[in-house]
């Protein structure tokens, strides 16, 4: 006996449907047509109900979250006097620290709904990849300082221009700084450099000087929410979402990312984006 073929039902049902229907003249390709017509209606309702439901998370937890850190950060401060105990003034630094880091969560997770839910608006075009390392080493050096981890850029001021959105590239530098920094041992070294690649391309690598992980390690970390074991994640605060915001981030830009790390042998981020210059002279060429 041949064996039993396998088949789509629902696919099979459709053809059928289809092939009944072409006995009868012009009609499948005007279905088709109608079919395709609501799935692209119901695909751009999805799209906005997507939009409207990433405006109002962003408005109802940002609003009261910077309400908590604008008046924690002025009692901490104690700009209208002293607050008493000294407890006082401890408490409402922990509350101003603690507000960061919540807006921080709640700014990764909306942005990783826009870019895996594909409603994104990025707006690609030429950027200086040297102002934008400076832009993000300045909101860096707070933390790093705190931690007494240094940030050299040894090539900052010549570095190419890249064809990127300067929002997207400065949140792909600051997440992979912050990743940098936040693993670094105390006085320890993160090192920002960028070289031309194939194809029009600049890799961006950033690289620390901490214990790394396991190369088997390495894939998970790019996946929402999955921390490094030992000491890349497990010792530190964090959602694991900066290496996915990155990635993804680096793909709607035209781009990639790659990690690499050994154990007690750093972990390095490479990036890789489109020149800008390159792509001018693609199209310089077009008749």
């Amino acid at each position: 006996m041949p064996p039993l073929a396998t088949t789509d039902a629902p696919a099979q049902a459709e053809t059928s449907r289809e092939s009944v229907v072409s006995d009868s003249g012009p009609m499948p390709q005007t279905a088709a047509f109608r079919r395709a017509a609501a799935r692209a209606r119901r695909k751009q309702a999805l799209d906005d109900q997507k939009r409207s439901f990433l405006r109002m998370v962003s408005h109802e937890l940002r609003t009261p979250l910077n309400a908590v850190i604008g008046f924690s950060e002025i009692l901490s401060c104690e700009l209208y006097g002293p607050l008493g105990a000294p407890q006082y003034k401890e408490y409402a630094q922990l509350v101003h620290e603690s507000g960061q880091k919540l807006l921080r969560l709640v700014n990764q997770i909306v942005e990783i709904a826009r870019l895996e839910g594909h409603v994104t608006d990025l707006d690609l075009g030429a950027e200086e990849l040297d102002e934008a390392v400076e832009d993000a080493m300045l909101q860096m050096r707070a933390e790093a300082g705190g931690r007494e981890v240094s940030i050299v850029a040894p090539e900052l001021g010549s570095l190419p221009t890249l064809r990127a959105d300067g929002r997207g590239l400065r949140t792909i530098l600051t997440n992979l700084l912050q990743n940098a920094v936040t693993h670094s041992p105390r006085n320890g070294l993160v090192v920002i450099e960028a070289r031309l690649v194939d194809d029009g391309m600049v890799e961006i690598e950033i690289r620390d000087h901490g214990d790394g992980v396991d190369p088997a390690e390495l894939p998970r970390l790019v996946r929402p929410f999955e921390q490094g074991g030992a000491t890349l994640t497990r010792s530190s605060e964090g959602a694991g979402l900066g290496l996915p915001i990155v990635d993804l981030l680096a793909r709607a830009m035209g781009g990639s990312l790659r990690l690499k790390s050994t154990p007690g042998h750093g972990f390095t981020a490479l990036v890789t984006l489109p020149r800008a210059q390159a792509r001018v002279g693609m199209a310089a060429r077009r008749p």
